[in-house]
């Protein structure tokens, strides 16, 4: 029983994966895709979530800064129908807002080009929308 989380990209999708425990979140891929041709990630996912015995798909929802839903999470909120329609597994959404942004930073703080930022910025968004997502579940168990 473990996690999945995904950073939806018109075409890319970070996916990342918790541990056994569902205590810590890791980088599992990035999927490169023909913009906006979300069905095709569909297979790809179903797979993952039956070989790694997925239980919950956790999706970054990227609401405006001023907490509005526009395009983008419009189009995430589609593709949540697209999972649930396709996927045996419960879909939770979690605000992402920001999650490239600290994404971004955390490889300029490690000195990571420029060119391979662009390719592992969508893995690590998805790392910290799961870790957030196992970190309120954990609180939520304390409180």
């Amino acid at each position: 029983m473990r996690y999945l989380g995904l950073d939806l990209g018109s075409k890319s999708l970070g996916i990342s994966i918790s541990d056994r425990t569902n205590t810590i979140a890791s980088i599992y891929k990035t999927i490169f895709f023909k913009e906006n041709e979300y069905d095709s990630l569909i297979p790809e996912l179903n797979n993952i979530v039956k070989n790694e015995n997925i239980t919950v798909i956790v999706l970054g929802l990227p609401k405006n800064m001023n907490n509005t839903i526009g395009s983008r999470a419009e189009i995430t909120l589609e593709f949540k129908k697209k999972l649930e329609n396709n996927i045996d597994v419960k879909v939770e959404l979690i605000d992402e807002r920001l999650t490239s942004v600290i994404s971004n930073d955390v490889l300029i703080s490690a000195n990571v080009s420029r060119k391979k930022r662009k390719k592992k910025v969508d893995g690590m968004a998805a790392l910290l929308i799961l870790q957030s997502y196992i970190d309120r579940k954990r609180n939520e168990i304390n409180e």
